[in-house]
């Protein structure tokens, strides 16, 4: 007598696995899952918790220890652990998008056009190293299309905020975004 043996398929090494997972692991499984769904439970309300403290922190900082120094005619402090308080202004700016051609205009007519960071580039494919050696008006002669891409770095416009702000002048608000508030900074020794 003749046995055949049966052929093995995909089907039945996958059957097989699932039972072997059903017998042995499935309740690790399913503690490692609850475990899982618990700590990111425990994540989400400890992002909330910092999000307060953050909040919380921010108003200390910018509205309460600079009003309570005003009120006293302080601009520093100094406390008995040897830690000095002093309070600060922050300056934000950014250009709006809708008007970034507007504000660099701005910028150029008020004599402050050296502050614009002016990149232009030309890409070239793989063994033209040659040509994009070449000066970038040679780039267009040569039948590329050069990128242009014109940016004011956030921290030289608060600068320049600070400085505008410090010598009485603004910054037109339909160009750019502005913000300044108190920061209370405490030095530890």
């Amino acid at each position: 007598m003749i046995v055949r043996s049966k052929s093995i398929t995909v089907e039945d090494l996958e059957d097989d696995q699932q039972q072997l997972i059903e017998k042995s692991d499935i309740q690790t499984l399913a503690k490692y899952c609850t475990d899982l769904a618990s700590k990111q439970e425990e994540i989400k309300t400890a992002e909330e918790a910092l999000k307060l403290l953050v909040e919380e922190a921010d108003k200390i900082s910018s509205e309460i220890i600079p009003n309570l120094l005003a009120e006293q005619g302080l601009a520093s402090l100094k406390l008995a652990d040897g830690s000095s308080v002093e309070v600060k202004k922050m300056y934000r700016c950014s250009v709006r998008k809708d008007f970034q051609a507007d504000a660099f205009q701005w910028l150029r007519n008020n004599e402050l056009g050296d502050i614009i960071k002016n990149v232009v580039s030309v890409g070239f494919g793989m063994g033209e190293d040659n040509k994009a050696e070449q000066m970038l008006s040679l780039a267009e002669q040569q039948g590329y299309q050069p990128e242009q891409k014109t940016t004011v770095h956030a921290g030289t416009l608060a600068a320049l905020l600070r400085e505008r702000i410090e010598a009485g002048l603004d910054m037109p608000s339909d160009f750019f975004s502005t913000f300044v508030k108190d920061e209370t900074k405490i030095s530890r020794k």
